[in-house]
This record gives C-alpha cells, sequence and structure tokens, in this order.
C-alpha cells in the first residue's frame, strides 16, 4: 500500500471521521438567505409604487411613489393635479426628506421656478389651466449609505395659498 502524503491523515480524509456532524450552522444560514430573496420578492423592501391622493375645492392632487425603498435604488416619482378650477401659480412644496440621503437626477418637465420655504423645497409649475392635468416627474436614486425613515409630505400651493396637503412616510432598507 502507498504511503499517505504528511499533510493528510487516513481517518481524516479517506474515512472522513469528524464529518458525521450535520452541517446545522451551514443550513440556518442559508435558510436565512433564501428568506431574504424571498421577501424582497414579495416587495417587503420596498420599490413597488404606491399611490396617494388629496383632493378639496375642485383640484386633485395624486403622488405615485414608493414609500419603501432600497439603498442604492433608481426609481420615479409621479405628481398629477387636476384642476377643475384655475390654478394661476401652482407650487409644489415638498418635506426635506424628499432629498435627505436621496440624490435627485432630473425634473420633468423642468419646473418655471425652485425656491426654498422654510427649509422645504417649493417647485413653482406654473398656471394650471381649468379642466386640465399637470403631470410631474421626478427621477431619484437613494444613496448607497441611508437607512431609516423620513417625512415627504407634499403640499400643492396657489402662490402662497395652500391647496392640499399628503402625508407619506418612507422607509430605506440596507
Amino acid at each position: 500500500m502507498a504511503s499517505v502524503p504528511d499533510q493528510l491523515t487516513r481517518e481524516r480524509h479517506r474515512d472522513l471521521e469528524g464529518r458525521e456532524r450535520r452541517p446545522y450552522v451551514r443550513w440556518v444560514l442559508l435558510t436565512i438567505v433564501g428568506l431574504l430573496v424571498l421577501l424582497g420578492l414579495l416587495n417587503a423592501f420596498g420599490q413597488r409604487p404606491h399611490t396617494s391622493t388629496a383632493s378639496a375645492g375642485g383640484v386633485e392632487l395624486e403622488v405615485y411613489s414608493p414609500r419603501k425603498l432600497r439603498s442604492g435604488l433608481f426609481f420615479m416619482s409621479r405628481f398629477t393635479i387636476r384642476a377643475e378650477d384655475e390654478i394661476e401659480a401652482a407650487t409644489l412644496v415638498l418635506d426635506p426628506g424628499w432629498l435627505e440621503g436621496i440624490t435627485l437626477n432630473t425634473l420633468e418637465p423642468s419646473p418655471v421656478g425652485e425656491a426654498n420655504r422654510d427649509g422645504r423645497i417649493a417647485l413653482d409649475l406654473g398656471r394650471v389651466p381649468a379642466g386640465t392635468k399637470h403631470v410631474f416627474f421626478l427621477h431619484f436614486q437613494v444613496n448607497p449609505t441611508e437607512i431609516g425613515q423620513r417625512s415627504q409630505d407634499v403640499e400643492l400651493h396657489d402662490g402662497e395659498t395652500s391647496l392640499l396637503h399628503i402625508d407619506r412616510t418612507v422607509t430605506i432598507f440596507p
């Protein structure tokens, strides 16, 4: 019979002694990874958009945007204003949570003006004629190191007059 190399032993490498223990730790870790993948597929960690609406006085505001996000995710938010009565100076006022740890890539169509209202972002959209709708898109990317919850409230103003308010909270997962 041939001799065994120096680093090998017959009991360990041929007879597999000491390997009769089941790899329970490995099974548990693989199960956890599998559950995380399954939860991701079931949208537990975000990305699917949610529609929030508010209406009053012949004006309706609809926000179509995810409430759950993942770090590094690219996403789009759509704001739709339906006006039965004319809005002279439509302005969307967004909470700072829309940009905290989230990069704004583009705004379409470009707003007429941008301003700061008490630390909130004000986007002047101009005139919305009666019986029409105005659709506005924001494209974002969540910064990879961000996690947590933040307020993403939205208000629609006509000049300085507040018309509608939508309460939103976004959760960012790692």
